[in-house]
């Protein structure tokens, strides 16, 4: 666009009708015929040409524009015979060819790629342009959605997207007359984190994310790569231990690529074609220092399997672990990349030997496994004995805890019943004293009522009753003997006589 080129004007803020105008004025100037028609319109008859569009009029072979919205009378008015109407087509149609006239606008993210009389390719975007070729053609090779590229490229080792792409070709006639496509753009769009590595002859130069498009034709791409961490699981080739057991090793590596024109200096394409060599070249001289019995001890040369210090080999086995991460750390920083990781996560063993020794080693891991069953069998009868005892404790104590609860039942009732027994026993007393108390005062009462009769008959008839009411009480067989006086005597001499007579009467069998 920036090239100077015969007949050719950029569209600015004015329109397309500006430019057309100014193309005019050029031709003219130098002689040419003109491109706009200098036919006005009528409004009664004739081609029509909306607003918005222009009227395309083959000329005698030679482009004749219509900008002015109207009707066209034909044949035989306004002199048809030289003219003939091609059509109509839209002021902001992205390309118009037509008859040697050129008119390509292309708006946001879109890009156009054109050829020009002397094949020169040039891009135009976010513009537009009106070209008239006297000699040669301007060809519209492509349309680019710069957006939405179809092809999209990945990491071929770790599958990360790097960008997407896309190429345009120009079909070019060779002498035997076969047309061949050659590519004569290349569009890109690098997403953020990633970059791209141009070169030109010796020199390369970074190409950070964006939207580019390369149309020079001595700048080639020499890759993409992406900016962020990247893990991957690498197998090895076959390295031999000190005592020539063969060994495949599966390693994980993570890395970032901090500085890609190191690493295209050096001639690779992705970081993991150098690490690849380095790392196989570190690992074997660190397993050609080791026997198989270490190896087999060993199950990771990652950093976080850290042995105890109990085996012999441990120490040396840490320090092969810390040179193998401080090599490699080294060799990556001369290809701009900073090792992140490194860890051997399996290894496979070949060769007679090796099987012997995998049968033998896993006889052992089954006498470990078995050892291990044992002993949790022998956790988990200990752990159901520890329950059971549990269990036992805990039924006793709620054995004691209902046994204390019965007790204090016991207590509290033989309480209850001894006070229940007091209190019945105060109320009977209360009751035998209130009823004695009752029976003196009724006594004494009587007493006063004898004592208060004068007349000698009425305390005679008194006793008399008296006596009739103690016959009547111990019946008419009862003696009654006096006890004071010499009535109380005589009483004895008749209870003596009356044991006599009765022990005679046992004598005589009576």
């Amino acid at each position: 666009m920036e090239e100077e080129r015969p007949f050719f004007v950029k569209i600015g803020k004015d329109g397309l009708i500006a430019a057309l105008q100014k193309l005019n004025q050029q031709l003219k100037a130098a002689g040419r015929g003109h491109v706009l028609s200098r036919k006005s319109p009528t409004d009664w008859i004739g081609k029509e040409v909306s607003p918005g569009q222009i009227g395309l009029i083959n000329h005698g072979g030679l482009p004749s524009i219509l900008t002015r919205p109207g009707r066209y009378p034909g044949m035989p008015l306004r002199n048809w015979w030289a003219r003939k109407w091609v059509g109509t087509c839209g002021l902001s149609d992205t390309v118009i060819e037509f008859l040697g006239l050129t008119v390509v606008q292309v708006s946001q993210n879109q890009a156009a790629v054109v050829s020009d009389p002397q094949n020169h390719v040039f891009v135009v975007k976010n513009s537009g342009f009106v070209a008239y070729a006297i000699e040669g053609t301007y060809n519209v090779l492509s349309i680019v959605d710069q957006t939405h590229l179809p092809t999209q490229i990945k990491d071929p080792v770790t599958k990360v997207t790097l960008g997407w792409s896309h190429e345009v070709t120009m079909k070019s006639r060779i002498g035997t007359g076969a047309k061949q496509d050659y590519v004569v753009a290349l569009f890109l769009n690098i997403p953020a984190n990633n970059c791209a590595i141009l070169q030109k002859g010796d020199d390369l130069e970074l190409l950070p994310a964006g939207q580019h498009y390369i149309t020079s034709p001595n700048v080639t791409l020499r890759g993409l790569f992406t900016l962020g961490e990247n893990q991957i699981e690498m197998p090895t080739k076959d390295i031999f231990t000190r005592d020539q057991v063969p060994v495949s090793l599966t390693i994980y590596l993570k890395w970032q690529l901090t500085e890609p024109l190191k690493l295209t200096t050096h001639g690779y394409n992705t970081p993991y074609d150098a690490l690849r060599d380095k790392t196989q070249s570190i690992l074997t001289q660190i397993v050609a220092h080791l026997d198989y019995s270490s190896m087999v001890k060993q199950r990771s040369l990652g950093p976080d399997n850290m042995d105890d210090g109990t085996d012999a080999s441990s120490a040396f086995l840490d320090a092969l672990r810390t040179r193998a991460m401080d090599d490699l750390y080294l060799a990556a920083g001369e290809y701009g990349i900073i090792m992140k990781d490194l860890a051997v996560i399996d290894r496979q063993f070949k060769g007679d030997i090796a099987s012997t020794m995998d049968k033998l080693t896993t006889r052992a891991l089954q006498a470990q496994v078995e050892a291990a069953n044992v002993d949790r069998e022998n956790s988990n009868k200990i752990k159901q004995e520890e329950g059971a005892l549990a269990v036992a404790r805990i039924k006793a104590q709620a054995q004691n805890t209902k046994a204390d609860t019965e007790a204090y039942s016991i207590v509290a009732a033989a309480e209850a019943q001894a006070k229940r027994l007091q209190i019945e026993a105060e109320a009977q007393a209360k009751a035998t004293r209130l009823a004695a108390e009752a029976e003196a005062e009724a006594v004494r009462m009587r007493a006063a009522a004898d004592a208060s009769v004068v007349d000698r008959f009425a305390r005679e008839m008194e006793l008399r009753r008296t006596e009739v009411a103690r016959v009547r009480a111990f019946g008419p067989k009862a003696v009654f003997v006096p006890t004071e006086g010499l009535g109380a005597q005589m009483g004895s001499t008749m209870a003596v006589g009356m044991a006599a007579g009765l022990g005679a009467a046992e004598a005589r069998g009576d």
